[in-house]
């Protein structure tokens, strides 16, 4: 389990800096990886890394908006994060962002606190819950059966998957959970059934979604 770093300096502004001069480099030429709210350790090393601190690994110090604006558009061809989105408060404009320096088919993998978490409230930092449906809202969602409201926004990511990961920061517990949880993500029907009828008997710790940046050819 992924120890976090308190992500309360997102919401203060900060000057921004590009500790190694990647960013007059960057071009839709040669597209490269960001790992958003990086913290200290990158879970993937070759990616850049946005921090509002400056920490080792750090590749870009500053607010995450203003970080990616300076990207040019479709110069991106991988977005991931690691229990960073629960602390944004206009996820919208974020989104929009990510959706304008992905590439067409360039990937957006995100890992976020299921609402269910018992100790996602515990964190004064945290603006948003998420569940299954949450990017459902955000992109266009073939996965599930339940349509959502999209609320006249242009749809320019396409959800791929989501998955629901079970985990405690008790041992004992985290065998039980990582043994039994598995059998909540055999299908769309069996995590639907979870998060209706059994979260709050069998809380989820995170999920992960994968998006897919559609083609302009596709957008709606």
């Amino acid at each position: 389990m992924r120890a976090h770093v308190t992500h309360v300096r997102y919401s203060r502004r900060v000057p921004l800096i590009d500790r190694t001069g990647l960013l007059p480099r960057l071009s839709p030429a040669r597209p490269v990886a960001i790992e958003l709210g990086c913290g200290g350790a990158k879970a993937n090393p070759a990616a850049i890394g946005i921090d509002a601190l400056d920490l080792p690994g750090v590749d870009i110090i500053g607010d995450v908006f203003e970080a990616l604006q300076a990207f040019p558009s479709a110069s991106v061809t991988r977005c991931s994060s690691s229990h960073f989105l629960e602390h944004i408060a206009n996820l919208d404009g974020l989104i929009a962002e990510i959706e304008r320096v992905l590439v067409p088919g360039g990937e957006m993998v995100a890992t976020v606190p299921h609402f269910s978490n018992p100790y996602f409230y515990s964190d004064p930092t945290h603006a948003r819950t998420f569940g299954l449906y949450t990017m459902s809202y955000l992109s266009v969602d073939l996965r599930f059966r339940r349509a959502v409201p999209t609320y006249g926004r242009t749809l320019r990511l396409e959800l791929v998957s989501v998955h629901l990961e079970f985990d405690s920061p008790f041992p004992g517990r985290r065998v039980v959970k990582k043994a039994l949880g598995p059998l909540f993500n055999l299908g769309r029907w069996t995590q639907e059934f979870y998060e209706e009828n059994l979260c709050y008997l069998f809380p989820c710790y995170q999920l992960t979604y994968r998006l897919r940046r559609r083609r302009d050819e596709d957008v709606t």
